[in-house]
Protein backbone atom coordinates (compact mmCIF):
# COMPACT_ATOMS: atom_id res chain seq x y z
CA UNK A 1 0.00 0.00 0.00
CA UNK A 2 1.31 3.47 -0.89
CA UNK A 3 0.12 7.04 -0.76
CA UNK A 4 -0.26 8.13 -4.39
CA UNK A 5 -2.61 11.12 -4.11
CA UNK A 6 -3.73 13.54 -1.46
CA UNK A 7 -5.81 16.67 -1.75
CA UNK A 8 -6.20 20.16 -0.42
CA UNK A 9 -9.46 22.09 -0.74
CA UNK A 10 -9.13 25.38 -2.63
CA UNK A 11 -11.57 28.23 -3.19
CA UNK A 12 -10.43 28.93 -6.75
CA UNK A 13 -8.53 26.33 -8.75
CA UNK A 14 -6.97 28.87 -11.16
CA UNK A 15 -5.68 31.04 -8.32
CA UNK A 16 -4.49 27.95 -6.43
CA UNK A 17 -2.69 26.70 -9.53
CA UNK A 18 -0.88 30.02 -9.83
CA UNK A 19 0.07 30.14 -6.14
CA UNK A 20 1.16 26.51 -5.85
CA UNK A 21 3.18 26.56 -9.11
CA UNK A 22 4.55 30.10 -9.39
CA UNK A 23 5.03 30.86 -5.69
CA UNK A 24 5.65 27.45 -4.13
CA UNK A 25 7.29 25.85 -7.16
CA UNK A 26 5.20 22.73 -7.82
CA UNK A 27 4.62 21.42 -11.36
CA UNK A 28 1.26 20.59 -12.95
CA UNK A 29 0.85 16.89 -13.70
CA UNK A 30 -2.81 16.75 -14.72
CA UNK A 31 -5.22 19.52 -15.69
CA UNK A 32 -8.31 17.79 -17.04
CA UNK A 33 -11.45 19.93 -17.41
CA UNK A 34 -14.47 18.53 -15.56
CA UNK A 35 -17.30 20.98 -16.17
CA UNK A 36 -16.64 24.18 -14.24
CA UNK A 37 -13.77 22.54 -12.35
CA UNK A 38 -10.79 20.37 -13.27
CA UNK A 39 -8.85 17.32 -12.15
CA UNK A 40 -5.83 19.45 -11.29
CA UNK A 41 -2.88 17.68 -9.69
CA UNK A 42 0.63 18.86 -8.89
CA UNK A 43 3.92 17.10 -8.24
CA UNK A 44 7.37 18.11 -7.11
CA UNK A 45 9.35 19.39 -10.10
CA UNK A 46 11.25 16.54 -11.73
CA UNK A 47 9.22 13.87 -9.91
CA UNK A 48 6.46 12.99 -12.39
CA UNK A 49 5.91 9.62 -10.72
CA UNK A 50 5.76 11.08 -7.23
CA UNK A 51 2.89 11.76 -4.88
CA UNK A 52 0.27 14.02 -6.45
CA UNK A 53 -1.45 16.91 -4.70
CA UNK A 54 -5.00 17.41 -5.96
CA UNK A 55 -6.24 21.01 -5.83
CA UNK A 56 -9.78 20.02 -4.90
CA UNK A 57 -12.67 22.48 -5.38
CA UNK A 58 -14.12 23.50 -2.00
CA UNK A 59 -17.76 23.66 -3.08
CA UNK A 60 -19.07 20.79 -0.95
CA UNK A 61 -21.10 22.19 2.00
CA UNK A 62 -19.01 20.29 4.58
CA UNK A 63 -15.75 21.95 3.49
CA UNK A 64 -16.33 25.51 4.77
CA UNK A 65 -17.18 24.58 8.39
CA UNK A 66 -14.27 22.11 8.47
CA UNK A 67 -11.70 24.58 7.12
CA UNK A 68 -13.08 27.47 9.19
CA UNK A 69 -12.71 25.42 12.38
CA UNK A 70 -9.14 24.43 11.50
CA UNK A 71 -8.18 28.00 10.61
CA UNK A 72 -9.76 29.38 13.80
CA UNK A 73 -7.65 26.95 15.83
CA UNK A 74 -4.53 27.68 13.75
CA UNK A 75 -4.33 24.12 12.43
CA UNK A 76 -2.75 23.67 8.99
CA UNK A 77 -4.63 21.63 6.41
CA UNK A 78 -1.41 20.65 4.64
CA UNK A 79 2.19 20.01 5.74
CA UNK A 80 5.06 20.41 3.27
CA UNK A 81 8.60 19.32 4.08
CA UNK A 82 11.55 21.57 3.23
CA UNK A 83 15.31 21.13 3.50
CA UNK A 84 16.03 24.66 4.78
CA UNK A 85 13.15 26.33 6.60
CA UNK A 86 14.97 29.65 7.09
CA UNK A 87 15.69 29.94 3.37
CA UNK A 88 12.14 28.97 2.34
CA UNK A 89 10.65 31.35 4.87
CA UNK A 90 12.79 34.21 3.54
CA UNK A 91 12.02 33.35 -0.10
CA UNK A 92 8.27 33.09 0.46
CA UNK A 93 8.09 36.19 2.63
CA UNK A 94 9.92 38.14 -0.11
CA UNK A 95 7.28 36.86 -2.55
CA UNK A 96 4.52 38.32 -0.35
CA UNK A 97 3.40 35.14 1.40
CA UNK A 98 1.81 35.91 4.77
CA UNK A 99 3.03 33.76 7.65
CA UNK A 100 0.75 33.20 10.64
CA UNK A 101 3.56 31.50 12.58
CA UNK A 102 7.22 32.36 12.09
CA UNK A 103 9.89 29.65 12.07
CA UNK A 104 9.61 27.87 15.39
CA UNK A 105 11.62 25.06 16.97
CA UNK A 106 9.19 22.39 18.18
CA UNK A 107 11.75 19.82 19.28
CA UNK A 108 11.95 17.23 16.51
CA UNK A 109 11.45 19.80 13.73
CA UNK A 110 11.40 23.44 12.77
CA UNK A 111 8.02 24.64 11.52
CA UNK A 112 6.37 27.75 10.12
CA UNK A 113 2.77 28.30 8.99
CA UNK A 114 1.49 30.45 6.13
CA UNK A 115 -1.78 31.36 4.42
CA UNK A 116 -1.96 29.79 0.96
CA UNK A 117 -4.36 32.51 -0.33
CA UNK A 118 -6.79 29.72 -1.27
CA UNK A 119 -8.51 29.20 2.08
CA UNK A 120 -5.93 27.14 3.97
CA UNK A 121 -3.11 27.31 6.43
CA UNK A 122 -0.05 25.38 5.29
CA UNK A 123 2.79 24.25 7.54
CA UNK A 124 6.37 24.05 6.37
CA UNK A 125 8.43 21.51 8.26
CA UNK A 126 12.17 20.89 8.41
CA UNK A 127 12.91 17.71 10.35
CA UNK A 128 15.92 17.79 12.64
CA UNK A 129 18.63 15.18 12.21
Amino acid sequence: MRIRLTSVFVDDQAAARTFYTETLGFAVKHDVPLGADAWLTLVEPGDEGGIELLLEPSGHPAVAPYRDALREDGIPLLVLQVDDLAAEHARLEAAGVVFTQPPTDVGMALIAVFDDTCGNLVQLQQPKA
